[in-house]
């Protein structure tokens, strides 16, 4: 499978664009607990991605891959970091674990490249 992650993403947020105006209690109550959950504490932001990574992982969500891999990628999340990172998430979750991490890797990397690639001319 090859996706274009940083595409995915845009798409993906288009879309929850149309659930918050669908739903915005809801939208708002879980915005609300993904700030408190990332906010820096005992662990700081990226540390806190590379789990959400992890946790993408190991319950098989391409889509949360997608936005934990660019937030990781943003937060200055190194490749041997989110390696390491991987690798839990394929010992917690076996077999399928090790799909969705070529995914994840790959999404990170795309990222990484996007975070240090000249600006486009225009």
């Amino acid at each position: 499978m090859t996706n274009d992650w940083p595409e995915l993403a845009k798409a993906l947020t288009a879309d929850l664009r149309n659930l918050r105006s669908g739903a915005p209690e809801v939208m708002k109550a879980f915005g609300a607990m993904a700030t408190s959950a990332g906010a820096t504490g005992a662990l700081d932001a990226k540390t806190k991605e590379l789990i959400a990574l992890a946790v993408s992982v190991a319950v098989r969500c391409d889509d949360c891959i997608a936005f934990h891999a660019k937030a990781a990628a943003s937060r200055g999340a190194t490749r041997e970091e989110v390696m390491e990172t991987l690798g839990m998430a394929i010992y917690m979750g076996a077999g399928p674990s090790v799909m969705y991490a070529s995914h994840a890797l790959a999404a990170f990397a795309q990222f990484d490249a996007e975070k240090t690639a000249p600006p486009a001319a225009g």
